[in-house]
């Protein structure tokens, strides 16, 4: 278990630095920051004092090695649109994220484990087939494309709902609708078709020759056995939404840190960019942790 909690930070470290050095070097390539937050008719003069005060002089590769030295000791430099440390922006704007991915994957969870289990206990019945196209439909459906259908019939048709913002619990019913939608049609082929191997197993057949009624067969005696495929899934799931949920908190103006990154890429905002990139990587290094020890307690054989 430690060797692969081990192999498992190793390989992430190494990773991030990859990732560090890509978007470090790459935002670099989205023009000079002077140009876009002085005035037109700046001077040359503003100009270089402006990239001087920010470091902005230097080769890229000093400025590289600044902000490794800087990054050990924990800073993340400072937010040029804001004037304040870029990691306590991030960290604001990772709150929205975290809250909207941990509600979006909580029903996603519930729901997709319920109706696929149900499905397999019923294999070839009308909920099965219904649950099968359901599953194909939001596998398949672009988030971009429901998230305007759902502006243009619930907010702007018939008024129920709002089209942007945060004010209110309304204000989120929509972006988590929207993001519930995909993972929702995958977890639930993987739980069906993990059920349905589950349920063919001959303590399956044991359990029923005994009278065992039918909720426990399902939920107590078979979902554990099948529940190896569904973690993987749902982590690759909740790890797409903590760093894919930028097209629908975009939309619909949610104030995530996917907005904040695509506003920050926008507006050359570099430290900003870096401190989202190593902000949600950390979070999806220690979700991925927490399903390594998910899979160790569900298969004792793991932790040998």
């Amino acid at each position: 278990m430690r060797s692969m909690l081990g192999k498992r930070a190793l390989s992430s470290f190494v990773s991030l630095f990859v990732l560090i050095v890509l978007v470090f070097f790459l935002s670099r390539l989205t023009g000079d920051p002077a140009t876009l937050y002085l005035p037109v008719d700046a001077s040359d003069e503003m100009r270089n004092n402006f990239r001087e005060i920010h470091g902005l002089n230097d080769p890229v590769l000093t400025q590289f090695g600044r902000y490794l030295v800087d990054l050990v000791q924990l800073d993340f430099g400072d937010s040029l649109r804001k004037a304040r440390p870029a990691l306590e922006v991030v960290l604001e704007a990772f709150v929205w994220t975290l809250w909207l991915a941990l509600i979006t994957m909580l029903l996603v969870t519930v729901a997709a484990i319920v109706v696929g289990s149900i499905a397999a206990f019923n294999v070839g019945k009308p909920f099965d087939r219904f649950a099968s196209v359901l599953s194909l439909i939001g596998a398949s459906a672009p988030d971009f494309w429901i998230a305007i259908v759902g502006i243009v019939v619930f907010s702007v048709s018939f008024g129920w709902l709002p089209t942007s913002g945060t004010g209110t619990i309304w204000h989120w019913v929509l972006p988590i609708s929207v993001l519930f939608i995909r993972p929702f049609g995958l977890i639930l082929q993987i739980v069906r078709g993990s059920m349905i191997t589950a349920l063919g197993a001959a303590y399956v057949k044991t359990a029923r020759a005994k009278g065992v009624r039918n909720r426990p067969i399902i939920f107590v005696h078979t979902l554990r056995n099948a529940m190896l495929p569904v973690i993987t899934v749902i982590g690759d799931q909740a790890a797409a939404l903590l760093n894919g949920a930028v097209v629908v908190e975009t939309i619909f103006g949610f104030p995530g840190v996917g907005k904040l990154m695509i506003d920050s890429i926008l507006q050359r905002d570099f430290n900003v960019i870096l401190a989202s990139i190593m902000v949600t990587a950390i979070a999806i290094f220690i979700m991925n942790i927490l399903i390594d020890i998910a899979y160790a307690l569900l298969d004792p054989r793991i932790r040998s």
